[in-house]
């Protein structure tokens, strides 16, 4: 006989054992979707080679006519008589463990490529790409455990499945108008001495990912300058250090009284041409890594800029949504009484970026005042009253219309009748959309990060009017199709499928992969203008180049806000009066019209045609670069 501790302790061995063996045989059932997910132990009918499938061991296997056989005897054995069943009670064959999640919007944005549909009549989740179900598509695709970390691995170990790979490889090929072959990335196309330049950055920050992807598109388009002066390696390499790089504590008190810390940034990138200047970004996603990707980004535009000051970025992960005003407001002070310290008109100027408005600059510069002691109306310009520019905040969309007028202009058209998708609802893609209503254009889209409206009738005044209101309360676009009813929303989804004549992205970094590139060309885009900073992944910008379809980089068309309207405000004679919107807006493009022809002119200077889908983009960092290396050089090593 067994003793009754020992007893005990072979019982809970051999309920973990069956466990184990369930848990290797478990199915997945959405129940009352939108409401909860049942977790079933028991034989699955999905994929009958996941019974057989162990927890740890090797590479999967296929599922075989066995595997199948045995499923078709499980299915026949749970559909015995209830004689037959009673006689199998006493074995833990089966055991159902329920764990309730909510069917939240955040895991729809984690999820994008799962949705939901009905097989042989049982709820499934899919593979929006494969349009597939079963063990490779998931591991534990819902987090069951409720850990963020666990449902990002899950993603990605389902981006990495061979038959993820093999239906996009699929999908790609299927484009009748461009067929994607293998990419070709940034690196591979370097000389050694080139190369040697990133190699060396990869080596120091080999996880910062977007400063990464961002010198390498530099040094890429620099390689014929370097080529023919060694002495820009030594430059190049001193310009990828930041001067300096601040990274701080940000506590701050919520309304319901609890303490909460966030991480604050501020790279001063180069102050070679001047004080930096640069934006503010609050964006739960904000990093080091970032933080120097959109301080590099802003030294070169600053450079590129008739005007001549340094570049800096900056921000925090603090998200700003669904924040009341005093939580924003106690954030920003806390984030100022830091940050203070390393600004000044001499020094460094913050403007408005992602997650950065009126709201928050007039919180940050109300604490800087009081630290400071003194008042610097330059300091942010959302407001007339306190700011000498009165379209500061127009400057940066107005600006890329603007540019995008030039390069139509070399084309022999104008904007009259073009389809234009605009990515974004901020400030950018709203001014955007007003000033291409303006040149006659038909702007059909706007997107959040649930997905992206279309209105085939096109945006006008009145309805920008109501995007902002909307955008204003914090509801989704959705509420646009309620009151335009031949409006459109799609939930997880780009506004690139759309036919178009010209592309606008104005959301963030990256947002144009190398399946939405196909997508843009297939739609007939000829000219894409970046609103945002580097929009485009090194895949994407490949697919588009090989399509020549023309590229305004984000270093000269988006030039317009911080830069020209930020050296307005500099500027004492813009502090005394306010302009008048036809006078900023002829300086304006007088501004883009230099910057423009300066790109052009340093592309001409080192063998890129007029008419080549690279000429914009390497002549806008050619030009960049050199300005920044003379004032470097002049300066000595310091």
């Amino acid at each position: 006989m067994l003793l009754p501790g020992g007893g005990l302790g072979m019982n809970s061995m051999m309920d973990d054992m069956n466990l184990i063996q369930q848990a290797q045989r478990h199915h997945l059932v959405v129940r009352e979707l939108g409401e909860e997910i049942d977790l079933e132990i028991g034989p699955g009918d999905d994929d009958p080679a996941f019974a057989n499938t162990p927890l740890i061991g090797g590479p999967p296997r296929e599922p075989s006519a066995e595997d199948h056989d045995e499923s078709k005897n499980m299915v026949m054995v749970s559909q015995l008589p209830s004689d037959d069943q009673d006689m199998s009670k006493g074995q833990p064959v089966k055991r159902k463990k329920k764990v309730v999640k909510r069917w939240r919007e955040e895991w729809a944005d984690t999820y994008k490529w799962a949705y939901v549909d009905v097989k042989e009549g049982t709820a499934r989740i899919f593979c929006s790409v494969c349009r597939e179900y079963g063990r490779k598509h998931r591991r534990n695709p819902y987090g069951n455990e409720g850990s963020r970390n666990m449902q990002m691995s899950a993603l990605e170990e389902h981006n990495n499945s061979l038959l993820h790979k093999e239906a996009l490889r699929l999908q790609m090929a299927s484009k009748d108008k461009i067929i994607a072959d293998k990419p070709i990335y940034v690196k591979a196309l370097m000389s050694k001495t080139a190369g040697s330049i990133v190699e060396a950055a990869l080596k120091r920050d080999p996880h910062e990912v977007e400063f990464i992807q961002s010198l390498q598109e530099v040094v890429h388009a620099l390689e014929r300058v370097i080529a023919k002066n060694s002495h820009y390696v030594s430059i190049m390499e001193r310009l990828l250090e930041p001067e300096r790089m601040i990274v701080f504590r940000v506590p701050w008190v919520d309304d319901r009284g609890e303490t909460n810390v966030n991480r604050g940034f501020r790279v001063q990138f180069n102050q070679a041409l001047g004080p930096c200047r640069g934006g503010f970004r609050f964006h739960p996603s904000m990093t080091l890594s970032i933080t120097k990707f959109l301080g590099f980004e802003q030294t070169l535009k600053n450079a590129l800029s008739p005007y001549k000051i340094g570049g800096a970025a900056g921000g925090s992960d603090f998200d700003p949504k669904g924040k009341s005003d005093n939580e924003v407001m106690r954030f920003c002070q806390s984030f100022m009484n830091e940050m203070y310290r390393y600004l000044g008109i001499d020094k460094d100027l913050p403007s408005e970026e992602m997650g950065v408005g009126t709201r928050e600059m007039g919180y940050l510069f109300g604490q800087y005042r009081r630290l400071a002691g003194h008042f610097q109306g330059s300091f942010t310009g959302p407001r007339i009253f306190w700011s000498g520019s009165s379209l500061r905040t127009e400057a940066t969309g107005y600006g890329l219309v603007f540019f995008a007028q030039l390069l139509l202009a070399d084309l022999n058209k104008d904007f009259k009748g073009l389809r234009c998708v605009v990515s974004g609802s901020g400030k950018i893609a709203l001014h955007v959309l007003e000033k291409l209503i303006a040149y006659g254009a038909l702007p059909i889209t706007v997107s959040d990060s649930k997905g992206y409206l279309v209105d085939e009738e096109g945006f006008d005044y009145m309805k920008i009017s109501f995007l902002r209101e909307i955008k204003a309360q914090n509801r989704s676009l959705r509420d646009y199709s309620k009151t335009y009813a031949r409006s459109k929303y799609y939930d997880e989804a780009k506004p690139w499928t759309e036919r178009c004549d010209v592309a606008f992205p104005c959301a963030t970094q990256n947002e144009i992969d190398q399946s939405d590139a196909i997508s843009l060309v297939n739609s007939g885009c000829r000219i894409l203008v970046e609103g945002s900073n580097m929009p485009c992944t090194p895949d994407a910008v490949d697919i588009l180049r090989k399509a020549n379809v023309l590229i305004a980089p984000a270093v000269a068309a988006g030039a317009g806000g911080q830069v020209v309207a930020g050296e307005f405000e500099l500027n004492h004679e813009c502090n005394s009066v306010n302009w008048s919107p036809e006078d900023f807006e002829s300086k304006l493009q007088e501004a883009m019209k230099q910057t423009y022809q300066r790109s052009l002119k340093a592309a001409a200077d080192f063998g890129y045609q007029k008419e080549s889908p690279e000429a914009l983009v390497h002549g806008a960092i050619i030009s960049a670069f050199l300005t920044l290396a003379q004032a470097m050089t002049d300066q000595g090593c310091v």
